[in-house]
């Protein structure tokens, strides 16, 4: 019976009795080297080939996969695979080059709601940070699909994926943008909040800053649509990371340019004192090692605080908003990851720094005229 793969044991072996650190190199003799490149290349995976592969796989009807005993959990792993493998910039640029981008969007229509989940998720991966891949999919329309499952798919996991897809495609992306806005979906966005899912809820928290961020004329939108009261609530919420991202999310509205407190409905201006009146009291009353868990949240509560009611919060009377020492500690400079760098993302994905003689910031980014 054939053997299944090299013999790694073997190998190992004869790794140490050739080189134990204390002697001369050896030279290989060509019957070893031989040996030792089919070990080798055993485990070698043509990307490319496999890609190819699984775009076979996306493009077979659903009715012959089942003749063939292909399960729907077989189709997960398949996609599993293929996110591992597009995790590289040069392969997911690839992916549409051997014709696996398109069936790979038909994906996000599967009738499994983890298949559509999944295919979200590999699209989220070929788009983020890669303006090729973003056009690619914009082109394909691959927007439509992931809208429709944000906004009316039974599974909350699928919308959760296809959120995070959708921001991952609009990034950097004035296109993309545009297109989110055309098609309702700061609408969208106030039907996640609304969602018992935190993880949903967290999702669209954050595109919601960086929409913001990216263009404070869209605040006047965002006040009309009742963000302000939604988010208030969650400022109030038990999970910290949604009630960091709501105050966060809240302040920036107020400290657009284009924004004046005034411009906040006087109900949801009285809410939002009663919620961070709340926190207040309940952060006075938490221990050294609590306080020192929500130091951002502090800050924004007493920023929010400042801003709208013209006067300093409770919290800064209290020393609660800056602890001591805590405005002194230095951070270690950022060595790390200027020499350790992901083989698969780091190499071919844009970062922010850059190793220009000076730091370059990226244009602002206009979402252009509203609907």
């Amino acid at each position: 019976m054939a053997k299944e793969g090299p013999n790694w044991d073997g190998l190992l072996k004869w790794s140490i009795a050739h080189s134990d650190g204390t002697g001369n190199p050896r030279n290989l003799s060509e019957e070893d080297r031989k040996w030792f490149m089919e070990a080798m290349q055993a485990q070698t995976i043509d990307v490319v080939k496999r890609m190819k592969e699984i775009t076979l796989v996306m493009q077979t009807p659903d009715t012959v996969l089942e003749e063939q005993g292909v399960t729907a959990t077989d189709l997960e792993d398949m996609l599993d695979e293929l996110q591992e493998h597009v995790e590289s910039i040069d392969m997911a640029n690839d992916l549409n080059s051997i014709g696996g981008l398109t069936p790979l969007l038909k994906y996000l229509r599967n009738s499994h709601a983890n298949i559509r989940a999944k295919a979200a998720e590999v699209v989220s991966t070929i788009v983020q940070n890669n303006p090729t891949s973003q056009q690619l999919v914009m082109d394909a329309n691959g927007m439509e699909p992931l809208l429709s499952n944000l906004t009316s798919d039974d599974d909350v996991n699928v919308r959760t994926k296809s959120l995070g897809a959708i921001s991952s495609l609009i990034r950097h992306n004035k296109p993309g943008i545009a297109a989110f806005r055309l098609a309702n979906g700061y609408a969208a966005l106030k039907d996640a909040l609304g969602s018992e899912s935190v993880r949903f809820q967290r999702k669209a928290l954050n595109l919601i800053q960086y929409l913001i961020q990216e263009n404070p004329n869209d605040c006047h939108v965002i006040i009309e649509l009742g963000f302000p009261r939604i988010m208030t609530h969650l400022a109030t919420n038990e999970d910290p990371e949604v009630r960091e991202a709501a105050l966060r999310g809240l302040y920036e509205l107020t400290k657009g340019k284009t924004v004046q407190t005034d411009d906040i409905k006087p109900e949801d201006s009285e809410k939002l004192k009663q919620a961070l009146q709340e926190r207040i009291n309940d952060i006075s009353k938490m221990s050294s090692e609590d306080l020192a868990a929500i130091r951002d949240e502090r800050q924004l509560v007493d920023s929010l605080w400042t801003a709208h009611y013209n006067e300093p919060s409770s919290l800064r009377e209290k020393g609660l908003v800056v602890l001591p020492g805590e405005d002194v500690v230095e951070q270690p400079p950022d060595v790390a990851s200027r020499v350790l760098v992901s083989p698969l993302r780091g190499v071919n994905r844009p970062t922010a720094n850059n190793n220009d003689k000076s730091e370059k910031k990226d244009e602002p980014l206009l979402l252009g005229p509203g609907p």
